[in-house]
């Protein structure tokens, strides 16, 4: 009996043993197949990658071969300066760009003296030199025959601190020409067709020379600069472009300003028309038209409009220049476009000025802001020496979008809400809402060096924004109320004061109300560096 039982458990024991080999046989196994398929993908991906850059080995990892640890899509405004800045804190920077001759544009010519002390943070006040840049002091407002001259807040700034205004291409092949002096940065013509993705993360991007080969480069770090009619931005983020109006370009020769050294705003019909000086013998003028259609150019139907709407409305010390600018035929046009900032993070990947978030040119705020979040990314990346770890830098680059907000959100607010505000409308409300926010500019004092102040990047406080923007509702209602208030008149001031939370309300929504008031209040602004 004893014989069996010893017997019996023996048998339990081998049967027990066998199975758990069994399981631990097929497990490993299972583990090898994994492996082999992983490695197989990993040949093909380096096989492909090769062939694309012309070579035959397939030895070495994409990142070791290229070195650089940033690659910068697009070398404008932002992507020039964002190169030089980085290049000149040691990063390897590539900068690829679909044309490196001198741009020429009808925008991106006016920074505002608070754009102005961002470049001279960077170290690149000096590309406004020698290109004959016209001091910027403040703005004239015209409005039906009357005038009033809004001056920029300077007096506690140097004497060089001012706006400045400029042909675009010339400033931006100035910058062009600096960050191409610092031996670790590599400015490169091409076209980038894609990002290559890999498990979620940007590891590069594929391009096109100039020469029509197609390649590949690699870096830790990918920053979309290729401005407003970005290809690359609709993975990187939610792109809600918006075009409320078109810009008619003309440019005026030989003529004098009413206002020396100052921009020009005509509180035109049905919108603003823009005149500022670009160089010393010529004045940029830009006629808003609202909507995405505009006149024919080809058939005269531009011509004709410019000579018959817009010319009487011009200041008579610049009409026979704006006639003789539109016999000469040299007209341009411009989508002004708009889009709120609405990043997807991205590990591996950050998007960076006009590719990133637009407003209406009308403030001209739109180099500032791009100057100013340079500024915030430099000072972010700095403590980091490796920027290899893809996923902790993401998380820690999150702080950027808030950290961004002060300047950005009171520049795209300022500018969405004036543009609906000097814009004529057929609505009463709206209409005494224009012409209460002229009258209360006119004022002076606080009453205009204060929106100035936000306008021109001095003073970028969201709060300070709202409290002034009501402040010229309020203005309104108290001119309807007085001397004798009336049911009829309460109505209408009631009306004013919705219109004016319609404009300004819907703004601030799409900017973020947590980011622009409460920043403390968002756990990424308290994210630590990650450790190299």
């Amino acid at each position: 009996m004893k014989m069996v039982m010893v017997f019996d458990t023996c048998i339990v024991w081998t049967f027990l043993v066998s199975l758990f080999g069994f399981i631990f046989l097929f497990v490993l196994r299972r583990n090898n197949n994994s492996k082999k398929k992983i490695e197989k993908g990993s040949r093909q991906l380096k096989i492909q990658t090769d062939h694309v850059n012309g070579t035959e080995k397939g030895e070495c990892s994409p990142e070791s071969v290229t070195g650089d640890d940033v690659i910068i899509v697009g070398a404008g405004v932002a992507g020039a300066a964002l190169a030089y800045t980085l290049g000149k804190d040691g990063r390897r920077v590539h900068v690829i760009e679909r044309d490196l001759t001198e741009p020429d544009r009808i925008v991106g010519e006016l920074l505002q003296p608070g754009g102005y002390l961002k470049l001279v943070e960077l170290g690149l006040e000096d590309c406004v030199e020698e290109i004959d840049a016209q001091r910027v002091l403040g703005y004239a407002l015209f409005k039906d025959g009357r005038n009033t001259r809004l001056s920029y807040p300077l007096e506690k700034f140097h004497t060089d601190v001012t706006g400045r205004s400029f042909h675009n291409g010339r400033f931006i092949q100035r910058m062009r020409e600096k960050a191409a002096t610092l031996p670790n940065v590599k400015l490169e013509q091409g076209t980038v067709t894609s990002l290559l993705e890999e498990n979620g993360t940007i590891r590069g991007v594929q391009y096109k020379t100039k020469d029509g080969q197609e390649l590949r480069a690699y870096a830790p770090l990918t920053i979309v600069c290729d401005g407003c009619f970005s290809n690359l931005r609709r993975s990187l983020c939610n792109s809600k472009v918006d075009v409320p109006s078109c810009f008619v370009g003309l440019v005026l020769e030989n003529c004098e300003l009413p206002f020396s050294n100052h921009g020009h705003v005509i509180l035109a019909d049905p919108s603003p028309i823009l005149f500022y000086p670009i160089s010393s013998t010529e004045v940029r003028c830009l006629v808003d038209v609202p909507g995405q259609r505009v006149p024919s150019i080809a058939n005269g139907e531009m011509a004709n409009y410019l000579k018959t709407m817009v010319a009487p409305q011009v200041p008579p010390e610049l009409h026979d220049a704006f006639i003789a600018a539109v016999d000469k035929g040299n007209i341009r046009t411009m989508p002004n476009r708009s889009m709120p900032a609405d990043p997807h993070p991205t590990t591996g990947a950050l998007l960076m000025g006009d590719a990133f978030n637009m407003r209406h040119p009308l403030t001209g705020g739109g180099m500032t802001v791009a100057l100013s979040d340079i500024v915030v990314l430099r000072d972010l990346l700095r403590p980091l020496h490796d920027l290899h770890d893809a996923a902790s830098l993401t998380k820690y680059l999150e702080s950027f979008y808030t950290l961004r907000k002060p300047v950005a959100s009171t520049i795209n607010t300022l500018a969405g809400a004036l543009y609906k505000v000097f814009s004529a409308s057929p609505d009463e409300a709206r209409k005494e809402m224009r012409q209460a926010c002229f009258d209360y500019l006119s004022l002076g004092g606080v009453f205009s060096t204060g929106p100035v102040a936000l306008l021109s990047g001095l003073n970028p406080r969201p709060l300070t924004l709202v409290l002034h923007f009501f402040a010229v509702a309020i203005y309104g209602v108290g001119r309807l109320l007085f001397p004798f208030p009336s049911l009829q008149r309460m109505w209408f001031g009631a009306r004013l004061i919705s219109s004016a939370s319609g404009i300004i309300f819907p703004i601030i929504k799409a900017e973020g109300v947590r980011q622009m008031f409460f920043p403390a209040t968002v756990p990424a602004l308290y994210r630590a560096p990650p450790v190299d």
